[in-house]
């Protein structure tokens, strides 16, 4: 691996805490709301204001200060004339706080955050007209559930990636192709089983046993009722007895793997690359057949933006072809923009993350947050967010 990936995955030990957040309130898309609040969306596009004020992950709005050859918020400024002010957004929680408070623009939403900001009304619907880089976006990130409410865009979509299964093949033989490795199968790896530090994390027991025991009636796994969340709960606490060490911080994945602490367990793709490219231990990674849970960020405007010409001139300019090209090898994601292929520094950088694989990205179930309201739309009995972190803290014990 390139010194420069290393560098993106650095920038993931922020991004690590994507889903660790709490819904926080009766209308924050955690349960309470059926829909969001009526709002129009810009209808037409005007001079810049002269700044805007962004809450991003870490390593989305890269200035050159962390490192002077990454830098394309200064081409956009020179661009635009609006000035770019950006706050890091340590969590998916903290973002959502922030967005609040009026003070800013825009934010890069990750799925568990996205639809609190929706039904709480602090975002706006989103004129893709006004967006000429969103038509070669690639369709299976447009309207779904995450970033769209009946059929309005909330946001445009900007990377995407999805979580998968990494074993060290000196200690897992067989080439595992199911989840089932780390569930029922934790066992045989008993202290060396991972798994990520997140109550979002509910939804990878609940799509394994979407497959596996399909009398629970799972179609969507975040679409949990009582008695399908225990029956994902069970089994993550049974997997709970196997677990050496759950993972927010990827760092800690890293070093867990080339330690020998950690065999077994939930990975991204960044992260099995950095062990690769150190070759300190054999590993391999798998979209297990059962499927996976991912995420999808997306780029939203505030419904108080002061300066949102700016953020609809952002939100174009970051999904154009070479500036997505950037971020997402940056970062160590899929590019949303499908002609950003053709600008990435390592030819193969696509094909490694599926990043127009739209075969691929079916296989995913995106991150999005649990509401009473079920997300699949299959009725108002499912159990909101606030539920699965009480159980996530019963889990951990």
């Amino acid at each position: 691996m390139r010194t420069t990936t290393r560098r993106l995955g650095v920038t993931l030990a922020v991004c690590a805490a994507l889903v660790a957040a709490c819904s926080s309130s009766n209308n924050s898309g955690g349960g309470g709301t059926t829909a969001p609040p009526k709002m129009e969306p810009l209808s037409a596009l005007g001079d810049g204001e002269g700044q805007l004020n962004l809450i991003a992950w870490a390593g989305y709005a890269e200035n050159g200060s962390n490192d002077p050859k990454v830098n394309w918020v200064g081409p956009f400024e020179q661009q635009t004339g609006c000035k770019v002010n950006v706050k890091i957004g340590n969590t998916s929680d903290e973002m959502v706080q922030l967005m609040r408070t009026g003070q800013y623009d825009g934010v890069s939403a990750s799925g568990d955050a996205t639809l609190r900001l929706i039904y709480a009304g602090d975002v706006a619907p989103v004129n893709t007209k006004l967006v000429p880089n969103y038509d070669t976006i690639s369709a299976f990130l447009k309207d779904k559930p995450w970033n769209s409410v009946n059929g309005q865009m909330y946001g445009i979509p900007h990377g995407w990636g999805a979580n998968l299964l990494m074993y060290n093949t000196d200690v897992v033989k067989g080439a595992p192709d199911s989840w089932g490795a780390v569930f029922p199968g934790a066992p045989e790896y008993k202290g060396k089983v991972t798994a990520y530090d997140s109550p979002i994390y509910i939804a990878d027991a609940a799509l394994y046993l979407s497959k596996t025991k399909p009398e629970l009636g799972i179609k969507n796994p975040y679409s949990l009722t009582e008695d399908q969340l225990n029956a994902a709960v069970d089994l993550l606490k049974a997997q709970h007895a196997n677990i050496g060490e759950y993972w927010s911080d990827y760092t800690k994945a890293v070093q867990a793997f080339e330690s020998g602490t950690s065999a077994i367990g939930t990975t991204w793709q960044v992260i099995a690359n950095m062990i690769t490219s150190d070759n300190k231990v054999k590993i391999a990674t798998v979209l297990p057949k059962e499927g996976s849970t991912g995420w999808s960020d997306t780029w939203m405007v505030s419904s108080k933006a002061k300066n949102p010409n700016c953020m609809y001139k952002w939100m174009d300019y970051i999904t154009s072809p070479q500036v997505n090209a950037q971020v997402a090898e940056y970062f160590g994601e899929a590019p949303a923009q499908t002609k950003a292929c053709e600008f990435t520094s390592d030819k193969t950088f696509c094909d490694t993350y599926h990043a127009t694989d739209s075969a691929y990205a079916e296989k995913i179930s995106y991150w999005t947050t649990p509401q009473k309201q079920c997300v699949d739309g299959s009725g108002d009995n499912c159990t909101a967010y606030n539920e699965w972190v009480d159980k996530w803290q019963q889990i951990k014990g």
